[in-house]
């Protein structure tokens, strides 16, 4: 039954400081967009082997399996006189800004050994300066505010601002290409990395300068002294994040609808390109752009649909409504990908940008709520602990996905050298597995989430214990 949210207005975020926090998803979706799209000019502009560009993207993020938890229990336990998040996003949104900057700064004429070891070790440094910035400005929205409503619409706010880096992004390669501005591609790189870390300490900055945290534990509240009894406490506030029943339902719903999209993300274009058009690579391609395209523009409407269906229905209903629009839209790829009629390609793709448009507006809101309920339980807050291990499935689960598609390709017989000649088989599993596989993992996470426990009711009761304990 839908009803009309009320929030005190000492909950309240105004819309500036929404708009504030934003400018940081802004930052952090440009930064990842960036030093992926960016990635190509090592091949085209340098020369270098497209598989050893593969490894640089693939190898510094393995490093965040270690410093991400580390980042979110340090921000954890920051005491200073600006609070736990904010001196790190500062220097984080500084540093990274530098770092990103400095790393496409490439000396002409070197080997590709040295590219490689160059660009290798910078992205080492440059992984850890986002990290910096990263883990504890998520943390930071999870305590902006704490009412249960109010979260939704933070979120949603902030999804709808970091979109907008993914409209920017994709002209990035046309604007290293220019021969009018550049004299060529690796000089378009330098330089348009050198704005790009500007726009990155602009705005990163601002939710360390104008936002402030909820929660401030006093400077001079005890904390473990010493490396070992620092890591016993770092090892113990893992052990307890990643044994949240309520944090294991978010991650395992978001890995699913995340990750049974990403699983099949190439396999639209082939879908559209081999079977739709034949294996006409010309035409395929540009209606598989514009399929793209529309499901892009689509998620900005999505994103306010999901907040108000959140605020009046709660979370857990706006995600089944969400998930199960965007499950229809992959059904219909099945349907509506036909050769008789092309354009038809771009009816599912409004219904599926509700899937990835819904979930990261939930579920950062969701985990926030999570966060009262460990601070109940263990008198600790973890904001950036659980951040930090949210993302960090997020991310594994990005890399295992994008290995196991290929996997998934060949599986269904595609051989490139027979072109517009695949098998009748090779075609039905291509549509089959486009259309299915995100049906089925989003299947399965509607079931995890429907055994939830955080309600409006009980974060309301969770909420109330805190401030008497607090109060007390």
């Amino acid at each position: 039954m839908s009803h009309q949210p009320h929030t005190a207005p000492g909950d309240r975020v105004p819309f500036h400081h929404k708009a504030i926090y934003g400018a940081g998803a802004f930052v952090n979706n440009t930064l990842a967009a960036a030093i992926g799209g960016m990635s190509i000019i090592l091949n085209l502009g340098l020369g270098m082997d497209p598989a050893l560009v593969g490894l640089l993207g693939a190898i510094p993020r393995l490093t965040d399996a270690l410093t991400d938890p580390i980042v979110g229990y340090l921000s954890d336990h920051t005491r200073s006189r600006w609070g736990r998040r904010r001196p790190w996003i500062f220097a984080g949104a500084i540093s990274s800004g530098l770092v990103f900057a400095l790393l496409w700064q490439l000396p002409e004429g070197q080997s590709e050994r040295f590219y490689f070891w160059f660009f290798l070790l910078g992205s080492f440094v440059f992984y850890l300066a986002y990290t910096f910035f990263a883990t504890p400005w998520v943390a930071l929205g999870y305590e902006l505010t704490p009412d249960y409503h109010e979260r939704t619409r933070l979120m949603g706010v902030q999804n709808f601002l970091g979109q907008l880096a993914y409209v920017v992004s994709p002209w990035f390669l046309w604007v290293m290409s220019n021969e009018l501005w550049f004299k060529d591609q690796a000089t378009g790189a330098s330089r348009l990395a050198m704005v790009i870390g500007a726009v990155v300490i602009a705005l990163g900055v601002l939710p360390a300068i104008f936002l402030r945290e909820r929660f401030v534990a006093p400077v001079d509240e005890q904390t473990p002294k010493g490396f070992t009894a620092g890591m016993l406490d770092f090892g113990g506030g893992l052990l307890t994040t990643v044994r949240s029943r309520p944090f294991l339902q978010l991650s395992a719903a978001t890995f699913l609808v995340f990750n049974g999209f990403i699983l099949i993300s190439s396999f639209q274009s082939y879908v559209i390109i081999y079977y739709v058009f034949g294996g006409d690579q010309v035409h395929g391609a540009e209606f598989a752009g514009y399929a793209g395209t529309l499901g892009a523009v689509s998620t900005f409407a999505v994103i306010p649909i999901v907040t108000w269906v959140g605020t009046h229905y709660g979370k857990r209903r706006a995600f089944f409504f969400a998930t199960g629009l965007s499950m229809v839209g992959y059904a219909l790829k099945w349907f509506a990908f036909d050769p008789a009629n092309p354009w038809l390609v771009l009816v599912p793709a409004p219904l599926m940008a509700f899937g990835l448009g819904g979930l990261f507006t939930l579920m950062p809101s969701m985990i926030a709520d999570v966060v009262d309920v460990d601070e109940l339980e263990t008198h600790e807050r973890r904001e950036g602990m659980y951040g930090s291990i949210f993302w960090w499935v997020v991310k594994l689960g990005m890399a295992a996905a994008l290995a196991g598609g290929g996997f998934l390709l060949n599986a269904t017989g595609f051989d490139v050298a027979l072109g517009g000649e695949q098998t009748g088989q090779t075609i039905v599993l291509m549509r089959f597995f486009d259309a299915f596989v995100p049906v089925l993992a989003s299947a399965i996470a509607i079931a995890v989430i429907a055994m939830y426990p955080v309600t409006e009711e009980s974060a309301r009761q969770v909420r109330e214990e805190l401030e008497a304990r607090r109060v007390g």
